[in-house]
């Protein structure tokens, strides 16, 4: 699996290109801003727009969905339980004081467990509420991406509407690290890390 981070808007969140090392389908994860910039990358690599994953609805997540999805007709993927924030974006975008993203249409409500087909590339659904409602990371061939709920020697905060910090601290113990220690952790913002240094060395998980 191919992995490109693009780091968008002004909150610098990283969006994650996913692809094969063969055919054309691609992902992007959590495109938060600059979809002309996006755009402009898919057409370089001769890619196709299949899927957009969204890890949770938080406005610097989704700022460039609407824009993807007309250009390129690609199913958009979030989970039912970020529902009440995805009504809530124009409220989100003032309080930082940004314009609301332009509203998009979500293809797949998930609940959790699925298993999402990127060619022959296949990323598995999991539950990580705490940061959000209804917070999901995506996880396969050794690749982990779980938005805002685990930074490198970090967590997500839980202060915001649908946060809840101990089932924060319950999804990253029970559901990330029980993967193995060498998965490498892409986060919503911020440098990679490992499921393995996290378990050592992150003091919010001690």
């Amino acid at each position: 699996m191919i992995v490109e981070t693009f780091v968008t808007g002004p909150l610098e969140e990283n969006c994650y290109l996913v692809r094969s090392s063969q055919g054309e389908e691609a992902a992007l994860i959590d495109p938060g801003d600059d979809g002309e910039e996006l755009l402009a990358e898919l057409t370089a690599r001769g890619l196709r727009l299949t899927r957009i994953l969204l890890t949770h609805a938080h406005f610097d997540h989704v700022g460039a969905v609407a824009l993807l999805q007309q250009a390129s007709g690609a199913q958009v993927l979030l989970h039912e339980g970020e529902k009440s924030i995805l009504a809530g974006l124009p409220l989100q975008s003032a309080l930082f004081g940004l314009s609301a993203p332009e509203p998009f249409q979500v293809s797949t409500w998930l609940k959790g467990g699925e298993k999402i087909a990127i060619g022959s590339l296949e990323l598995q659904v999991l539950a990580t509420p705490g940061h959000s409602a209804g917070g999901i990371s995506f996880y396969g061939h050794g690749h982990l991406f779980p938005g805002d709920v685990l930074f490198r020697s970090s967590i997500g905060r839980s202060d915001l509407p649908g946060g809840d910090g101990a089932l924060l601290l319950h999804s990253i113990r029970t559901r990330l690290f029980s993967l193995p220690d060498e998965t490498i952790v892409h986060p919503g913002h911020g440098e990679e890390t490992t499921i393995g240094y996290e378990k050592r060395y992150n003091p919010f998980l001690g």
